[in-house]
């Protein structure tokens, strides 16, 4: 298990125009090239955070996807990132996890914020997904799903989180606190990536992207309120280490997930 350069990209976004930020991001990817193992996105990052599901979404083949799979290639490096996703007739905000050699792994968002209305306009996914990455196992998540330890819980069976998200500055002190605590109950690595800027709805985002390290301390961030992005290093001799020399998990209780 190697180190993993990790890139946190924290952006405005233009609003349900996907063309404008697929170019956007584009710009920003570019200097990535062999400096990066793993690229994070925010939460729905062609469009904003949109409950205009039906107008707004893309399939499979659709030109986001191709765009992330052209990317992962140019700079050799994954991307991860959530995009409306139209299948089968259902609405997703799916997270995809794109590989350089043009695989991908979706996750669908298991936690909607009904408080946006967000569960009226998109299924749920049923999946916890963890995806292998260049020697490390990462568990896959969505915004509101931070606010959930018993679907985060660490079985043994990954080294890192990473949350996408657009979570609002009215609430940006539970975001803090709750990647922290993600990082700390589960001994891991945890990424959340947030955007910025005013959305359409004239809610208000500070970001606050970072990256927190299994003892719960802030190891990489973007500057609150700017756009920037960072690239941390995760130490994988030093998770291995922790996590032998403190072994919490080896007293966590027993629980089981039901699919909803």
């Amino acid at each position: 298990m190697q180190d993993l350069r990790v890139t946190l990209v924290q952006r405005m976004l233009h609003w349900e125009d996907a063309v404008a930020n697929r170019g956007m991001f584009a710009q920003v990817l570019l200097p990535l090239k062999g400096a990066t193992d793993l690229i994070i996105l925010p939460e729905m990052f062609t469009t904003g955070f949109n409950m205009r599901s039906i107008e707004l979404a893309e399939d499979m083949n659709g030109a986001t996807v191709q765009w992330m799979i052209d990317q992962a290639k140019k700079i050799d490096a994954a991307i991860y990132g959530s995009v409306i996703i139209k299948e089968n007739g259902a609405f997703y905000n799916r997270g995809l996890f794109v590989k350089p050699d043009g695989g991908i792994i979706h996750y669908d968002k298991r936690h909607l914020f009904r408080f946006a209305g967000e569960n009226d306009h998109y299924s749920a996914g049923t999946k916890r997904l963890v995806v292998a990455w260049r020697g490390w196992r990462l568990l896959l998540q969505i915004c509101f799903d931070l606010r959930f330890p018993v679907f985060a819980r660490n079985r043994g069976d990954y080294d890192a989180i990473l949350y996408v998200a657009n979570w609002p500055e009215a609430r940006r002190y539970p975001w803090s606190q709750l990647l922290i605590a993600r990082a700390i109950e589960n001994q891991c690595y945890v990424a959340g990536v947030n955007r910025v800027g005013m959305d359409g709805k004239g809610n208000h985002y500070t970001g606050d992207s970072v990256m927190i390290d299994p003892r719960g301390a802030v190891i990489g961030s973007v500057s609150p309120g700017a756009e920037g992005c960072t690239t941390v290093v995760l130490d994988a001799t030093a998770l291995a280490d922790f996590r032998e020399k403190f072994p919490v998990g080896l007293d966590a209780d027993d629980f089981e997930i039901k699919a909803q």
